[in-house]
């Protein structure tokens, strides 16, 4: 559980950190920065859930998503009290502490600051942060473990 803790409290600095910099000290008093041809740095504000669904409910939203997002962190702390294998804590770790980077920016400022904006030409991914980064990682980490056990089982038969 050590391991998935130390990782949890890593991802939520690292996230704040990275958030507060690009917010503070990049971006300044600018909508955005362009990088390069696919990239860009944006200032956006997601009061909602991933892809800024559920974005219309205000300060309720913001309760609700934030109640909603600590069981979900309270469960999986659960499971990381049970999980067996190094890159399981990880990726639970990587999960946890995106999480709560994502509340701690709804309590404290209301919406979820997302600044990374990848794009096609005009088609651009809806824009996300560490904090998102580190969750789809550790979900990848966690289906790609449950897949390579499964096959490794079938192996075994």
């Amino acid at each position: 559980m050590f391991i998935g803790l130390n990782v949890a409290l890593l991802v939520v600095l690292l996230d704040q950190l990275s958030k507060y910099y690009i917010l503070h000290e990049v971006l300044g008093e600018r909508m955005g920065i362009y990088v390069v041809s696919f990239f860009n740095l944006v200032r956006a504000w997601n009061t909602g859930v991933s892809f800024s669904m559920f974005n219309n409910y205000g300060n309720f939203g913001v309760w609700v998503l934030s109640g909603l997002a600590l069981f979900v962190v309270l469960f999986l702390l659960w499971w990381l009290k049970s999980e067996q294998t190094k890159w399981g804590k990880v990726a639970l770790g990587f999960i946890i502490g995106g999480a709560i980077g994502n509340v701690i920016d709804r309590i404290r400022l209301g919406a979820v600051f997302d600044f990374l904006d990848f794009h096609i030409g005009d088609s651009h991914w809806p824009a996300f942060n560490l904090a998102d980064s580190f969750i789809c990682v550790g979900a990848a980490i966690l289906i790609l473990q449950s897949v390579g056990s499964h096959f490794n089982k079938k192996k075994g038969e």
